[in-house]
């Protein structure tokens, strides 16, 4: 038996792989020694055997086995073209180092070839997982798994999300138990239901500190999940696209990546390996060195009601505000005046713009602000000229139920593709856009890989053919939010809601995810158009300001007020946004369950800021001091209150914040935390500190 090590910084997987039969991990967690013994670790791993079990124990291998006598789910389910199914006897015959590790395994007998391919990341401390099948032959390939890891003994429970329009990323926790906990989207996108990650925090297990396990499966398209324990108490995880995701005969099968991440700091050790990986490694920058543009879009101001002049008008508000990119949303393109048609014809809606989009764009570059546009490419109206001259282009049969209005057009055949970009392609190429919102406002009638590698090979033609341009993946807001569609957006729409007290609670679920600089968020109107509920301004663009920002009301509605606040709180952004891009967002553990409250911490650890946002009343009367996270104890930091005028009259004592600033070594803010003022519902306070 050979041993095997990937080292990511924080992390450490050993696989070991036998004379006979397939890779097993048996270490996935801590980092270990670079003495330690390989050999010796896979021994203590070693189960006994008793009574009402096989004489061997099959092996929990990368791919667990049907032919092993298996007694969980296999990692691969294959079939010939006739429908036989097959079952594989892999032997492991061949190792590969180039980019990282790769196991390579081959059955002679039925032609076929897994490769298991593991890549480390020292500085993010992530390590990616992908598994490959060959076949000599074509065969049908029903499921195929990510490199099958085993799950912690001491976790618990597993926390995976749920969702909903205007309600994403919802934590489900589940407690352990033997039997399977699983998830098959069938929608063909990522899903506001079914986020494509695991979390397995181990016993104990905070926001803050305790031990953690975690696994992103990186595709946009349908995913299928399941955490098994088996009756012999071991337990496997598993991620793969959703079950038949492939239906026709192949010669090669792949997996999305699996990205892996573990952490002894709490869940914020798992939130800084996403956030940085994603950051740094999966999005790429057409700009990399241009600060987040403030955006503004004319969405939730005007709908599909456009015209010139009260454009100009709103863009001349906006920028007056702090815009810096204005965003034209649906309703530009031709015959386009609510959502029962028009998408699939990208061209100018000469009604509305008889000079065409080149005024409105002139007018927003000459206010110093870049110009970005709407498209749904995916979809289609029936009541379209590429619907009447295409019907047969539409995924799926004719008569299925609308969403929307709108059927999805077959991106897996190339003369679909080919249409779009062209027309895309001349949108782009006659304007000067900067940013593209790419939309995708309904599921699909079945779930198809191949949907989803022309979705990708359209983006990246497009990427290719315009550098310069940024684009958002939009999905009725955080419907595609994965991985793998943003190695080709650098921004998402993560909520379509932009309640300011909605958006604190999904803005901080997804940033176990999600860094700020990817991560739109709007200031929305006074009475926001998806609850009703009323806000106040400050609390509006606070929760704003701490990701990407933006507007997206009828900025003429603004009182003076109204005005100077978002005004105030946008140059405070703006100030400070170079270094917020590249800080992580830490969670706090709060005392009171009422308060959600993260802080954004520089790497050096010289600065932060800290969001506290009262969601709704506290149970006790006095607020409850807030502990911070991730300083340098032996640092002497000054803490200071960043909006004291957001001071409620209810507010009667004298917390040292309210009036001054505190100088506190870390280990202080880390141990006891700081007393804040009186918070009423739906506010917010906002630290800052500094390293002396």
């Amino acid at each position: 038996m050979s041993h095997h090590r990937i080292d990511a910084a924080r992390q450490t997987l050993v696989l070991s792989v036998p004379a006979t039969g397939l890779p097993v991990c048996t270490h996935w967690g801590a980092p270990l020694p670079a003495h330690a013994d390989l050999a010796q670790v896979a021994a203590a791993a070693a189960l006994d055997i008793t009574g009402g079990m096989l004489d061997a124990l099959p092996p929990l291998t990368l791919s667990p086995q049907l032919a092993d006598t298996f007694p969980g789910q296999a990692g691969l389910v294959v079939r010939g073209v006739d429908g036989t199914p097959l079952h594989p006897r892999f032997v492991t015959e061949a190792l590969a180092t180039d980019e990282g590790l790769a196991l390579i395994a081959r059955d002679a007998d039925l032609a076929l070839t897994l490769t298991f391919q593991f890549t480390a990341d020292p500085a993010t401390g992530i390590v990616t997982a992908q598994t490959t099948l060959d076949s000599d032959d074509p065969v049908l390939c029903d499921w195929l798994a990510a490199p099958v890891l085993p799950g912690p003994q001491l976790a618990d429970t597993m926390i995976d999300y749920a969702g909903r329009w205007n309600g994403e990323f919802q934590p489900v926790t589940t407690p352990w138990i033997p039997g399977i906990r699983s998830r098959d989207n069938p929608t063909g996108r990522t899903g506001h239901e079914h986020f494509p990650a695991l979390i397995l925090p181990a016993h104990g297990c905070t926001h803050t500190a305790g031990q953690a396990h975690a696994l992103h499966y990186g595709w946009s398209g349908g995913h299928r999940m399941l955490a098994e324990e088996l009756p012999d108490g071991r337990r496997q995880v598993q991620f793969g696209h959703a079950s038949r995701s492939d239906p026709r005969p192949g010669t090669r099968f792949q997996t999305a990546p699996l990205y892996l991440a573990w952490s002894d700091s709490g869940l914020n050790g798992i939130a800084t390996a996403y956030q940085r990986h994603l950051r740094d490694r999966i999005v790429t920058w057409p700009h990399p060195d241009r600060p987040r543009p403030v955006h503004y879009n004319c969405w939730e101001a005007i709908y599909f009601d456009h015209t010139l002049s009260d454009l100009t008008a709103i863009a001349d508000r906006a920028v007056a505000l702090g815009a810096e990119r204005f965003v034209l949303d649906d309703g530009w393109f031709k015959g386009r005046h609510d959502d029962t048609s028009s998408l699939g014809d990208w061209t100018i809606d000469t009604a509305k713009w008889p000079d065409g989009l080149g005024p409105l764009i002139d007018h927003v570059h000459s206010l110093g602000m870049t110009f970005g546009l709407w498209f749904e490419p995916e979809m289609v109206n029936t009541d379209s000229d590429l619907y009447r001259a295409h019907p047969d282009w539409v995924l799926g049969p004719v008569d299925q139920p609308l969403g929307r209005g709108q059927h999805v057009l077959d991106l897996a055949n190339p003369a679909v593709r080919d249409d779009l970009f062209a027309q895309i392609d001349a949108v782009l190429s006659a304007h000067d856009i900067d940013y593209v919102k790419w939309d995708h406002n309904r599921v699909l009638p079945h779930v198809d890989a191949n949907q989803t590698r022309g979705v990708l090979h359209l983006f990246q033609r497009l990427r290719d053919a315009h550098p310069g341009v940024e684009f958002e993946s939009c999905a009725s807001g955080g419907g595609r939010i994965d991985f793998g569609i943003m190695a080709q957006t650098q921004r998402v729409w993560l909520s379509d809601c932009n309640d300011a007290a909605e958006r604190l609670r999904i803005q901080s679920d997804a940033a176990m995810f999600l860094p700020a600089c990817v991560t739109g968020s709007h200031v929305g109107p006074r009475t926001c158009h998806t609850t009703g509920r009323i806000h106040t301004m400050a609390f509006r663009a606070w929760v704003a300001a701490s990701r990407h920002m933006g507007f997206e009301m009828d900025p003429r509605e603004l009182t003076g007020d109204e005005a100077a606040t978002l005004t105030r709180v946008t140059g405070w952004f703006k100030a400070n946004r170079d270094w917020l891009r590249t800080a992580c967002i830490l969670r706090l553990d709060s005392a009171d369950a009422s308060v959600i409250a993260e802080q954004h911490l520089s790497d050096d650890k010289a600065r932060f800021a800290v969001w506290a946002g009262q969601a709704a009343t506290s149970a006790q009367i006095s607020p409850r001091p807030l502990r911070l996270t991730g300083l340098d104890p032996e640092a002497v930091y000054t803490v200071s209150l960043t909006n004291k005028e957001d001071i409620s009259s209810l507010s009667r004592g004298a917390p040292a914040l309210k009036t001054g600033t505190l100088t506190l070594t870390g280990q202080s803010l880390l141990s006891q935390g700081v007393a804040l003022p009186y918070a009423v519902p739906s506010s917010i306070w906002i630290l800052e500190g500094h390293r002396q």
